[in-house]
Protein backbone atom coordinates (compact mmCIF):
# COMPACT_ATOMS: atom_id res chain seq x y z
CA UNK A 1 0.00 0.00 0.00
CA UNK A 2 1.27 3.75 -0.48
CA UNK A 3 1.39 5.55 2.65
CA UNK A 4 -0.75 8.66 1.43
CA UNK A 5 -3.80 6.25 0.75
CA UNK A 6 -3.16 3.91 3.39
CA UNK A 7 -6.03 2.99 4.83
CA UNK A 8 -6.73 -0.62 6.22
CA UNK A 9 -8.90 -2.91 8.48
CA UNK A 10 -7.79 -4.83 10.98
CA UNK A 11 -9.14 -7.62 13.75
CA UNK A 12 -12.89 -7.33 12.53
CA UNK A 13 -13.85 -3.60 13.44
CA UNK A 14 -10.77 -2.09 14.79
CA UNK A 15 -10.05 0.18 12.24
CA UNK A 16 -6.06 1.34 11.70
CA UNK A 17 -5.23 4.62 9.66
CA UNK A 18 -1.81 4.41 7.92
CA UNK A 19 0.75 7.55 8.12
CA UNK A 20 -0.17 9.63 5.51
CA UNK A 21 -3.74 10.20 6.12
CA UNK A 22 -3.06 11.22 9.13
CA UNK A 23 -0.49 13.51 7.99
CA UNK A 24 -3.28 14.91 5.10
CA UNK A 25 -5.38 15.66 8.80
CA UNK A 26 -2.95 16.90 10.55
CA UNK A 27 -2.42 19.60 7.66
CA UNK A 28 -5.80 20.42 7.28
CA UNK A 29 -5.35 21.20 11.40
CA UNK A 30 -2.33 23.44 10.65
CA UNK A 31 -3.53 25.38 7.95
CA UNK A 32 -7.36 25.40 8.25
CA UNK A 33 -7.49 23.94 4.31
CA UNK A 34 -7.63 20.61 2.67
CA UNK A 35 -6.27 22.31 -0.75
CA UNK A 36 -3.07 23.63 1.36
CA UNK A 37 -2.86 20.72 3.17
CA UNK A 38 -2.40 18.60 -0.05
CA UNK A 39 -0.17 21.38 -1.82
CA UNK A 40 2.04 20.63 1.13
CA UNK A 41 1.84 17.28 0.64
CA UNK A 42 2.79 17.88 -3.04
CA UNK A 43 -0.72 15.56 -3.70
CA UNK A 44 -3.56 16.98 -5.68
CA UNK A 45 -6.32 18.28 -4.39
CA UNK A 46 -8.89 15.36 -6.07
CA UNK A 47 -6.47 13.10 -4.38
CA UNK A 48 -6.56 14.67 -0.96
CA UNK A 49 -10.48 14.81 -1.38
CA UNK A 50 -10.57 10.83 -2.25
CA UNK A 51 -8.55 10.22 0.84
CA UNK A 52 -10.58 12.01 3.21
CA UNK A 53 -13.80 10.36 1.22
CA UNK A 54 -12.80 6.81 2.00
CA UNK A 55 -11.51 7.46 5.02
CA UNK A 56 -15.01 8.83 6.40
CA UNK A 57 -16.33 5.87 4.46
CA UNK A 58 -14.13 3.32 6.76
CA UNK A 59 -14.79 5.05 9.60
CA UNK A 60 -18.46 5.72 9.51
CA UNK A 61 -17.73 10.18 10.59
CA UNK A 62 -16.94 13.18 9.32
CA UNK A 63 -13.58 14.30 9.23
CA UNK A 64 -14.07 17.64 8.10
CA UNK A 65 -16.51 20.57 7.82
CA UNK A 66 -16.30 23.41 5.44
CA UNK A 67 -14.82 26.93 6.92
CA UNK A 68 -14.46 30.34 5.35
CA UNK A 69 -11.32 30.93 4.37
CA UNK A 70 -8.10 28.97 4.78
CA UNK A 71 -4.32 29.01 3.09
CA UNK A 72 -5.35 29.36 0.04
CA UNK A 73 -8.91 29.36 -0.36
CA UNK A 74 -11.13 26.37 0.34
CA UNK A 75 -11.37 26.27 4.18
CA UNK A 76 -11.43 23.44 5.95
CA UNK A 77 -11.48 22.60 9.65
CA UNK A 78 -11.54 18.97 11.43
CA UNK A 79 -14.26 17.80 13.41
CA UNK A 80 -14.38 17.06 16.82
CA UNK A 81 -14.39 13.12 16.17
CA UNK A 82 -11.56 13.82 13.52
CA UNK A 83 -9.35 15.63 16.41
CA UNK A 84 -10.21 12.91 18.91
CA UNK A 85 -9.26 9.83 16.21
CA UNK A 86 -5.93 12.06 15.61
CA UNK A 87 -5.16 12.31 18.75
CA UNK A 88 -5.29 8.88 19.30
CA UNK A 89 -3.35 8.07 16.44
CA UNK A 90 -0.86 9.78 17.88
CA UNK A 91 -0.64 7.91 20.96
CA UNK A 92 -0.60 5.05 19.24
CA UNK A 93 1.67 5.92 16.97
CA UNK A 94 4.20 6.93 19.83
CA UNK A 95 2.95 3.50 22.06
CA UNK A 96 4.40 1.54 18.61
CA UNK A 97 7.55 3.47 18.54
CA UNK A 98 8.45 3.10 21.87
CA UNK A 99 7.59 -0.79 21.68
CA UNK A 100 9.61 -1.37 18.52
CA UNK A 101 12.73 0.68 20.24
CA UNK A 102 12.14 -1.49 22.88
CA UNK A 103 12.04 -4.77 21.80
CA UNK A 104 14.84 -4.37 19.01
CA UNK A 105 17.16 -2.90 22.56
CA UNK A 106 16.24 -6.60 23.28
CA UNK A 107 16.88 -8.48 20.26
CA UNK A 108 20.15 -6.41 18.99
CA UNK A 109 21.66 -5.56 22.49
CA UNK A 110 25.14 -6.91 21.46
CA UNK A 111 25.15 -5.11 18.70
CA UNK A 112 25.89 -1.95 20.42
Amino acid sequence: MRAATSIFLYDGDKRFFGEGPCRLLNGIEKTGSLRAAAMDMNMSYSKALHIIANAEKVLGFSLTEKSIGGKNGGGSVLTPKAKEFLEKFEAYREACYEANSRLYNEFFSDKR
